[in-house]
């Protein structure tokens, strides 16, 4: 079983930074494709940004040029780092990782970012 425990959330003002973790209980590299997800109250739940196995990334156009993914396969870890934070990217942030066999969801991290 695959679990994925993400970390690094919290308060900041706004324009202010944070970096999220995700770290895995197993080798990345069975993780084909990884991704951030985020949910704000009374919303779906959104994707954020997808990291695959080869580096290749995409973002949702709300957070392009402000987020970036990326992952250490040898820390068997995911990142979200996330610059020029705005009030609207207040949200709970989860991870994701696919591999053969389905997908696997974190518990969840809270970002508030304060006006």
């Amino acid at each position: 079983q695959v679990q994925l425990v993400e970390s690094g959330g919290g308060l900041m003002q706004a324009g202010g930074s944070l970096r999220l973790s995700c770290a895995a209980s197993v080798s990345i590299f069975r993780l084909n494709n990884m991704g951030w997800y985020r949910q704000a109250p009374g919303k779906q739940r959104e994707l954020v940004a997808t990291i695959t196995n080869s580096g290749s990334t995409n973002y949702a156009d709300s957070v392009k040029g402000r987020f970036t993914i990326s992952r250490d396969n040898a820390k068997n870890t995911m990142y979200l780092q996330m610059n020029s934070l705005k009030p609207e990217d207040t949200s709970v942030y989860y991870c994701k990782g696919f591999d053969d066999y389905g997908g696997y969801w974190g518990q969840g991290t809270q970002v508030t970012v304060s006006a």
